[in-house]
């Protein structure tokens, strides 16, 4: 699998990757060591505010929300960072592919021979809007190469025939969003590197070798919103983001319960099951009241009461899930493997409910591919910054030798296909 290049290199062979969420702010400093997974030598978190749906509504909260966390972060490492590569789960991140085919008149496929098919490619692209006035492009990946429609092949060059032919993966995303955010991070007096959709970068950080290449779809359940992404051949072929997450399971428990919003999350954390049994309706929890400050005048609620309002939220989400899947037709592409992350997946039962819903083989990934991280950070919850991690290190070492500056939103066609050829040759 080939990634974007110098993505939020830092110097010394530092990455640093920031994850801006509904819920919470992290900041990820890692080191390069040799050729095996990034070591976390920084970490910072701070709850999140000012961000609704993965879009930023306060700019002030969200750039004294990052500036925390990175601050945080630069103190545990001992580490200055200038350049961060950066999560993005707003925008109403779409994808699309197109199918492109250049002739190549019999000789070795080469670097100029790629470059054309790209550029193609990008046409076609922009033809259909991607990377419009109203859309950025944020990724462009290159999915599948044929020659003379013999498919598999990983890399065309050095190999002959007649005709050249590539299917493209294009995920935009609105443009205002991206740049509501990249000005929060930019006042903070950091670069954004790039962006990576936050499913994307969860399924790098929680995928085995084998789901890689055999088929995967990855449901990144975030505080605001749930992301979807299948991974096929060793390429993410499909992402897609729903608006809903686990900040909606918190505010529909504090409606259905008459409690404060923070009461809410500690039930969810202590108490929550996404499954009814028969023991629940005997077992019951003190729930604080709106406008009470006396715990005396807590209401005593069945269990079954609690999970009867977290599992229709949970039920909802998974069918929108479904649905995006089946609309996409990349939903029997990714095989029978689900791997649910991020924080709400964390929500006892949500994998066998996932189970039921999806019909699929399910089950809870954590980061498996970065070292270093302490068992508070291990968790679902901190697969994206993981993965931007490994995403940003895979880069650079991707691009070692090349001193050229990384922009995956370059301008213009020419920039994008410029940007291409730097990112995966």
């Amino acid at each position: 699998m080939k990634f974007g290049r110098h993505l939020g290199r830092t110097g010394s062979g530092l990455v640093a990757a920031l994850d801006v969420g509904c819920s919470k702010v992290c900041c990820f400093i890692a080191r390069a060591e040799g050729e095996g997974p990034p070591r976390v030598i920084g970490i910072g978190q701070q709850a999140s505010r000012g961000v609704k749906g993965g879009v930023v509504v306060d700019m002030n909260s969200v750039e004294a929300a990052i500036r925390q966390a990175v601050h945080a972060a630069e103190q545990m490492a001992g580490q200055t960072v200038e350049r961060v590569v950066v999560s993005l789960a707003g925008g109403h991140p779409a994808s699309s592919s197109i199918a492109v085919q250049v002739a190549i008149d019999g000789h070795e496929v080469g670097d100029a021979d790629v470059r054309r098919a790209f550029t193609h490619g990008h046409q076609a692209g922009a033809v259909n809007g991607h990377g419009d006035g109203h859309r950025e492009l944020i990724h462009s990946i290159p999915v599948a190469y044929q020659i003379d429609g013999n498919r598999g092949i990983r890399d065309p060059r050095g190999l002959c025939g007649e005709h050249l032919g590539v299917r493209i993966h294009f995920v935009t995303a609105a443009t205002g969003a991206v740049r509501n955010l990249t000005t929060c991070i930019q006042r903070c007096h950091l670069d954004v590197e790039g962006y990576v959709v936050s499913p994307y970068a969860a399924g790098l950080a929680v995928l085995s070798e084998d789901e890689l290449e055999l088929g995967a779809t990855v449901i990144d359940m975030g505080g605001g919103t749930t992301g979807i992404a299948v991974f096929s051949e060793g390429s993410v072929l499909f992402t897609d983001v729903v608006p809903v997450g686990g900040i909606h399971v918190t505010n529909d428990i504090a409606r259905g319960l008459a409690t404060p919003v923070a009461q809410a999350e500690r039930i969810k954390t202590l108490y929550g099951h996404a499954m009814a049994t028969g023991a629940d309706r005997h077992e019951t929890i003190a729930v604080p009241q709106l406008g009470e400050d006396d715990e005396r005048e807590a209401r005593q609620v069945s269990r079954s009461l609690l999970i009867g309002i977290i599992q229709p939220r949970l039920e909802e989400t998974f069918e929108l899930v479904r649905g995006r899947l089946e609309a996409s037709g990349f939903d029997k592409i990714a095989g029978r493997q689900v791997v649910l992350t991020g924080g709400a997946s964390q929500i006892p039962g949500t994998a066998e409910l996932a189970r039921l819903i999806l019909d699929r083989r399910v089950r809870v990934g954590r980061p498996t591919r970065a070292n270093g991280l302490a068992e508070s950070t291990a968790g679902p919850a901190f697969a994206t910054g993981a993965g931007l991690l490994v995403h940003a290190l895979t880069a650079d070492r991707a691009g070692a030798g090349d001193g050229a500056p990384h922009n995956t939103m370059p301008d213009g066609l020419a920039g994008r296909v410029g940007h291409w050829i730097r990112e995966h040759f």
